[in-house]
């Protein structure tokens, strides 16, 4: 057993002598440590949560409305386990009813408790009809409990959980309220609903702010997925939890915000997931802050059997991850145990025992309240025990107990200590019970009123419902100039052919609907759901520096694009959703990749923009026109802005060279990639963009947009005698019968055809054929039919049907019979995106066979389409079952 391990038993020993189960202790008497006796202590008392079968229940991170009935608030008069208590919500409900609670906090002035509390379920009613969890305010100077909401069908309007005061009285919560995208679906014209996660499983959780009445509710945050646990520190910042979930990413990390939704970014831990337990994998829980300003969190699997995690101090002013500082930040680990590291955060015995939650005091220590279960082992049954035999007694968690043959951990039960870090020490204040979890406690203290804290916001954006980011340059990767930015934005060295990026495609989720809206079946989604569905907001120029600054929609989740001068997204996807409020401005020094574990995405974190600007005020960039004269350390999208006028998101990707001094070089000859170019109809909502606003949006969905192409009449007419001279139809050789109406393969293998797929009756046929992998095919006898062709092994030997015993079977004529294989064919487009689809775009480029039989917005058209995902459908109404 190793030391640490040694230390743990021994501590855990000692702490069980409190719960009955041992004889030496080092918790102290209640009576010695008066410094919380005198002030009430209130907590949630809740019996162990159990299954039908009688089986204990898991509880998950990505569940925060799971009802587990049969919880009570308590108020204890005293810190002592002899004080009396007061079960606070008797008489809310009916006798006997089954309710629960959960999320208890308390007021600065430590007189108002504020929790959420989930009425009774109803019998026999469905999940959409059963009661909402909801929020609550007892009152100790007016002994007065409360619903914060009292009109019953706004309260029932969605769960409200995870309450916290503000400096001002309001309350921030999170929500499936969805408040602000619920209008906003309507302002883009779409069916009002309650969006799901993004894996579409439970409602998406959204923090919110209301006063202490239940009035003027707003929501604050737009993640497509959970937004929880928020905390409001002492310099106003409001600390949550976000689950990331985009894409292959699914885990929980830290952000933080203004009180009124600005600045609103990542905090901690996009790579530091593996720091539970010997490496677990973990994810972040209930952040505080302590009395002297340390942030404090639990670390829990995502889905926990046991039900706890462990306590740790998170330095998160000095670092990103757990050991990546920021800048000038000394080297070293972001993250300390609040126990010794005595608690497991897996399922392995953890003989340190198991906490729940925790409440720091405020009273200059670094002690806390704490929900504590101590170690118990559970003895394997004795085979000859009689029938009906009283089970074997528990063991607490030593050395020579650990050691006994077959024993394995015990469910926890957990009571409430007052927890000394420094000394090492637990004083009981409720008893462990068996059946019985005490946790959220909580000591009605008066405590420092935190700062008030809200961002500048531009107003005439805010009339918009916009907001504004600013790259400094997309050639930056972490503080790294990755092209030789001071080239590239001189035009006497650099032409726009010349740069890697030219347009910043900016991506919108879109809010996926439950059943009871919309029956939406996995094809939908077409050949991955990976992506779930994508609207495009719109493009902007990036400027030879690789600045880009552009006008964007507030209150709802985007995703940026660097995209190339064939309209093709570069590098991999944005794996992190930004969202704005209405006037506010984003500022970023450049890039990320996805593996990099560098400070990225915190503006105090980030590494000095790799852009130096203007060099100097009054006087443009070198070679440039002077026009567009600059001021020192501006970027060129910041010299456009405010020479220009700040643009709006296009819907087309138009160039145009305003930078080029014509006394240098003659200009960049003007481009554009416009819908109006295709012959075909443009996506919903390109119209719009005549008259930008902040509900502008390109929905894209391959039926309706992409299969045209493949019908669209391409023939060529003589002129004078109107005879076909040659037929560019995509579907006239990509189909499956000739001119003469003669069967054939399609060219290349690939039937473009928009009839019904056998395969798939929900998908047309050239989606398959485009997207799937596919079997060679010929023309034998007036029909297709797949390619055969016989068997090899490794070494490229013929391989025949053998019988069981390994003898050749052998044909009418004597001869072995081979075995056969279809040909496989590779799927044309990928869902990784456009320059992932080269065996498509391949021959349309020049000198390849297709050049030209596709116009370059056509060409534009399928490469974004495929950039965001090559999804089916983009808008979830279409082609579902309602």
């Amino acid at each position: 057993m190793s030391a640490q391990a040694k230390v743990a038993v021994a501590v855990s020993a000692a702490l069980l002598a409190v719960a009955g189960c041992g004889s030496d202790t080092t918790v102290r008497s209640e009576s010695s440590d008066p410094v919380v006796v005198d002030y009430p202590v209130a907590y949630v008392a809740r019996s162990i949560p159990v299954d039908e079968d009688g089986d204990r229940q898991s509880n998950s991170i990505r569940r925060p409305a799971e009802f587990f009935a049969g919880a009570q608030l308590v108020l204890k008069d005293r810190a002592s386990v002899s004080a009396a208590e007061t079960v606070l919500t008797e008489g809310v409900f009916e006798e006997g009813a089954l309710y629960d609670v959960k999320d208890l906090t308390v007021s600065v002035d430590g007189n108002q408790l504020l929790f959420a509390m989930r009425a009774p379920e109803i019998e026999d009613a469905d999940d959409e009809d059963q009661p909402k969890w909801n929020l609550w305010i007892y009152d100790r100077v007016e002994q007065l409990i409360r619903p914060v909401i009292s009109d019953p069908l706004t309260a029932e309007a969605g769960h409200d959980i995870a309450p916290r005061f503000l400096p001002d009285g309001r309350i921030v919560f999170t929500s499936t309220r969805q408040r602000t995208a619920r209008a906003i679906l309507l302002d883009e014209g779409k069916p009002q609903f309650t969006a799901l996660d993004e894996d579409r499983r439970e409602s998406a959780f959204q923090l919110h702010v209301m006063n202490d009445d239940g009035s003027d509710i707003q929501q604050l945050s737009f993640n497509p997925s959970h937004d929880l646990d928020p905390v409001v520190l002492d310099d106003g910042t409001i600390i949550y939890t976000r689950w990331d979930n985009m894409g292959s990413r699914s885990a929980t990390h830290l952000y933080r915000m203004r009180q009124d939704g600005s600045g609103n970014e990542f905090l901690y831990g996009w790579h530091s997931h593996n720091v539970g337990t010997d490496g677990d994998r973990v994810d972040y829980a209930e952040p505080q802050q302590t009395y002297d300003g340390q942030l404090m969190l639990m670390l829990r699997r995502t889905e926990n059997e046991f039900s706890g995690g462990e306590l740790v101090y998170l330095n998160t002013d000095d670092y990103t991850e757990l050991e990546t500082p920021i800048a000038d930040a000394p080297p070293g680990e972001a993250q300390v145990s609040a126990t010794y590291g005595l608690i497991r955060t897996d399922e392995e015995i953890s003989v340190g025992g198991r906490m729940l939650s925790a409440f720091p005091l405020v009273d200059g220590t670094a002690r806390m309240l704490i929900s504590w279960s101590p170690c118990l082992l559970e003895q394997a049954e004795d085979p000859d025990a009689a029938e009906g035999a009283e089970p074997l007694p528990k063991l607490p968690c030593t050395e020579d107990n650990l050691a006994l043959e077959g024993v394995t951990e015990a469910a926890p039960a957990y009571g409430l200590w007052i927890y000394d870090i420094t000394q090492g020490t637990q004083q009981p204040i409720v008893p462990v019970t068996e059946g019985m979890f005490f946790t959220d406690p909580v000591v009605l203290q008066e405590r420092p009123r935190p700062s008030f804290s809200e961002g500048e916001k531009d107003e005439t954006l805010v009339e918009e419902i916009a907001g504004v980011i600013h790259i400094r340059s997309v050639y930056d990767f972490d503080g790294l100039d990755t092209v030789g930015i001071t080239t590239m934005r001189d035009p006497a060295q650099t032409t726009a052919d010349d740069r890697p990026a030219r347009f910043l495609r900016i991506v919108k989720s879109v809010s996926m609907p439950d059943d009871d809206v919309v029956d939406l079946p996995n094809t939908a989604f077409g050949r991955s759901a990976g992506q779930l569905m994508r609207e495009i907001i719109g493009y902007a120029p990036i400027e030879p520096d690789g600045s880009v600054k552009v006008k964007v929609p507030a209150n709802v989740p985007l995703a940026l694009s660097i995209v190339d001068g064939e309209t093709m997204r570069v590098g991999g996807r944005h794996q992190h959703w930004i969202t704005l409020q209405p006037g506010e401005s984003l500022e970023c020094g450049g890039c990320h990749t996805s593996q990099s574990t560098l400070p990225h995405g915190r503006v105090d974190a980030q590494a000095p923009s790799a852009n130096p600007g203007a060099p100097e005020t009054g006087q443009p960039f070198p070679n440039t026109n002077p026009a567009l004269f600059a001021d020192i350390g501006e970027t060129m999208a910041e010299v456009a802005t405010r020479i220009n006028g700040l643009a709006a998101p296009n819907a087309n990707l138009v160039y145009e060279d305003i930078w080029t001094d014509p006394a240098v070089r003659a200009p960049d000859a003007p481009q554009a990639w416009a819908y109006t170019d295709m012959g075909t109809i443009a996506p919903e909502g390109a119209e719009c963009f005549e008259r930008w606003t902040a509900y502008c949006r390109l929905q894209i969905n391959y039926p309706v947009h992409l299969q045209p192409l493949w019908d669209r009449d391409r023939q060529i007419l003589d002129p004078d005698t109107e005879e076909l001279l040659q037929d560019n139809t995509c579907i006239s050789c990509h189909g499956i019968a000739d001119a003469d109406g003669e069967t054939q393969v399609p060219a290349g293998q690939l039937d473009l055809r928009g009839d019904i797929s056998a395969d798939e009756p929900d998908h047309v046929v050239s989606y398959r054929e485009l997207m799937f992998n596919d079997n060679e095919q010929e023309v034998e006898e007036g029909a297709i039919r797949d390619v055969l062709v016989q068997s090899t092994d490794g070494d490229g030997n013929p391989l025949f049907q053998t019988d069981a015993d390994g003898e050749l079977i052998l044909d009418s004529e004597g001869n072995p019979i081979p075995i056969l294989e279809t040909v496989p064919v590779a799927a044309s487009m990928s869902v990784n995106g456009a320059a992932a689809s080269n065996r498509f775009f391949a021959p349309f480029r020049a000198g390849g066979t297709h050049a030209g039989l596709l116009n370059d917005a056509e060409l534009r058209l399928v490469a974004e389409w495929l950039d965001i995902g090559g999804q089916y459908y983009n808008t979830p109404f279409y082609g579902a079952d309602n």
